[in-house]
Parts: structure tokens; sequence; C-alpha cells
């Protein structure tokens, strides 16, 4: 055997690595966009069934519990089994769920679709922000971690986007609204189950394999405090985020008077992508500074939206600003909690780790919204969006110290990029 065929192996190993990195980012990608595809469609929906707002945040609940009960039971079980073997029938999931919302487009079956979605993410997001940080190790063994951080980050905020906009578009100019969003995520789920079946496993697995337990904090004991703070910014990022994701629509149609669809998709859209592109656009910045310019900007953000429902002929330019600088103010939190999580967490319980931060995520996601919902019952859209803006607002003075701790203790005013380098 020669020198040449040797040197090759590595080489072509990399290259396997790269390919499945892009892979795997397309994947995550995908069952994001499904998580949001409904929401432009919910008028029609109502439009079509009468539903009203409570209706649809009852089939946001039933999301949001399928992404916690997956997160708790086996969002953390890709350490022990492999990145592969769970991120595959997370795929199955949200074929499955893409599949009943195309075939059983009525409220029964929104929320099994729902369910099925939500138990998707919830074991996707882990599964696939551990495995693209080990492909990415993998295949440029000599860069720090920024590269993984980023894309991982971008491609969760960004798929949320992109179903938004995806379904907004499709569902003001084509035809068919019900139906033809959900032939395209199908398509591009299956596409991205082929190219997760292709990618390689880049980390040996614990032999013999831990007995089954459900979701735990698992990050060495002097770190906990940073990590408990972590999942603090995750719960409030995720509850301003997903105030505008879950009712932008709503809040568009009554407070606005602006009903399009596709104004809905473009705004849920830019919401998302200002939290992706908080990402690319802070290359050098501590997770402190992360942290500390998110809550401004997701305080300053919803104050803007507030203001611009509350004056008499209200303002819709300045309501979509202020939610687009909530998005990347959302952006820049998770930016420094993902990357505290990267930075405490141990390569065997990595996945376990981001779990727990997802399952706060989704926790603020979730439990806000629901609540602001139930609220719509009994007061306008307009004392809604005041109430959780105080909510949010309240959250973020309340935890600031504890989520901005002390630099130079907690390590947490390094650069981002350096979060993994010794």
């Amino acid at each position: 055997m020669t020198s040449a065929t040797l040197d090759a192996r590595p080489a072509a190993s990399a290259k396997r690595h790269g390919l499945g990195f892009w892979a795997i980012a397309f994947a995550y990608l995908a069952v994001m966009a499904l998580g949001t595809i409904p929401s432009p469609l919910y008028p029609i929906y109502q439009q079509r069934d009468g539903f009203s707002t409570f209706t649809i945040t009852i089939v946001f609940a039933a999301y949001a519990a399928g992404v916690v009960v997956s997160l708790f039971l086996a969002g953390h079980v890709s350490d022990w089994h492999g990145r592969r073997r769970i991120l595959v029938p997370a795929l199955v999931l949200s074929l499955a769920g893409a599949a009943v919302f195309l075939l059983w487009p009525e409220l029964p079956g929104l929320l099994v679709a729902r369910v099925l979605n939500g138990l998707s993410v919830g074991v996707a997001t882990a599964t696939a922000t551990a495995w693209l940080a080990e492909l990415h190790a993998a295949h440029r063994p000599h860069a720090g971690p920024r590269r993984a951080q980023v894309v991982a980050i971008a491609v969760n905020l960004g798929g949320l986007g992109v179903g938004t906009l995806l379904a907004g578009l499709l569902a003001e100019w084509a035809p068919n609204p019900l139906r033809l969003p959900y032939v395209v995520i199908l398509v591009a789920l299956a596409l991205a189950l082929v190219g997760v079946l292709l990618s390689p496993d880049a980390r040996s697995l614990p032999d013999p394999k831990p007995r089954y337990r459900p979701q735990r904090v698992a990050v060495p004991a002097a770190a906990r405090p940073r990590y408990y703070a972590a999942a603090a910014g995750a719960f409030l990022a995720f509850g301003g985020l997903g105030l505008f994701t879950g009712l932008t629509s709503t809040f568009l149609a009554v407070i606005m008077h602006h009903p399009s669809r596709a104004l809905a998709g473009v705004s849920i859209f830019l919401i998302c992508a200002a939290g992706a592109v908080m990402q690319i656009a802070t290359p050098g910045w501590s997770l402190r500074r992360c942290v500390a310019v998110g809550m401004v900007l997701l305080v300053g953000g919803m104050l803007l939206a507030v203001v611009a429902a509350w004056l008499d002929t209200p303002n819709l330019a300045l309501f979509v600003v202020g939610a687009v600088v909530s998005g990347a103010g959302a952006g820049s939190i998770f930016k420094g909690v993902l990357g505290t999580t990267a930075a405490i967490s141990t390569p065997e319980g990595r996945a376990e780790a981001l779990a727990g931060i997802f399952l706060s995520g989704y926790l603020g996601l979730s439990i806000p919204v629901i609540g602001l919902g139930i609220a719509l019952r009994q007061v306008s859209p307009r004392a809604g969006l005041l109430g959780f803006a105080v909510f949010i607002t309240l959250g973020i003075v309340g935890a600031a110290r504890w989520l901005l701790g002390d630099p130079d203790r907690s390590g947490s005013a390094r650069p981002v990029a350096a979060a993994h380098r010794g």
C-alpha cells in the first residue's frame, strides 16, 4: 500500500465529515421549518372552521407539549446510542406530522400533527446541535467551535423563519394554501432523511451503554450555577421569540388591520432571520456581551411593538421593527447561552446538557404564550401584548445579575469563538 493511498484516507474521511455537516444542518433546518409552517395558515383554518384564538393556542400547546416531553425523555439519548440512530426517527416523526397536516386538515388532525411535529423537534434540536459540533471537529480538527455554534443556531432560528416565509408566500399567491406548503416540506424532509442516513457518526459510543433515565443536569457540579443561568436566559429569549412567532398573524390582523398571509410570513421570517444574523455579525463578542446586548434589544424591541400597538392609529412599520429587534435580542441571548453550555459540558454529555437548555427554552416558548392565549379570551390583543411585554421585562430585570454574573469568576467573558479552546 503506497503512502499516497494512506494519505488519501484521512482526506476522504474529512471530506465525508464536511459533507455530513451540511447534510445535518439541512435536516435540522427542515425539521424546524415544519414547526412554523402552520403559523401564517391559522387565519385560513380559523376562517374555514370558525376557530377562536384560544383554539389556536390549544393547537400550539399540543406542539409545545410534544417538544417538552421529547426533550425530557429522549433529547439526550443520542449520547448513548449515536446521533444517526436518534435523528432518523426524529425525521420520520416530522414526515408523519407533515403527512397528517396534508391529509387531515381538520382540528383533530392539526392536534395530532402538532404533537408529532413537537416530538420530532424535541429530539432533533439537541441531537443535531451535538452532531454538528462533532462533525465540525472531525472535519476541521484544528479550528475552534464557532462555525458549528453559528450554523446550529442559524439553522434553528433560520428554519423557524423559512417555514413561515414558505407558508405565507404560498398561502397568498399559490393554490391549495392548506396543502401545498406541506407537500414542499415533505419533499425537503425526504431529502434530509437521505442525507442523514449517509452522514457519518463522529464519536465513539459508551460501552456498556448507561441504563436509561430521563433528562437530568449533565454538567460538572462547579459549573451548575452558570448552567442554570443559561437555562434562565433560554427561557426568557424563547419567551420573547414565541410571542411574535406564535401570535404575529393575530396581532397584524386584529391590531394593525393587515390580515395578509404573506405579510405575516415575511414578518415572522424577518424576526427569526434577525436572530440568526446576530450569530454571524458578532464573531468577537464575549458570551457575557452577547447576553447583555440581547437583553437590551429584547426589551427595547418589545417596547417599540407595544408603542406601535397603542398609538391612536397603530403603526405597522414600527410594530414590525420592534418585533425584528426583539428577534435579534433573542438570538443574541441564545448565542451566549449555547456558547456557555458548550464551554462547560463534557463531550459525552453534550447532547444531554443541550437538551436541558432547549427544554428550558421551549418551556419559555410555550408557557407564556399559552398563558397569553388564555388571557386573550378576556382582554384585547393590545392589552395582552402589553401584559406579555411587562412579564418578559420583569423577568429580564429580575434575572439580570444572575444572567450576567461575574465574568472574572465564571469565565463568561471569553470570546464565543474561543469557548472550547484551552
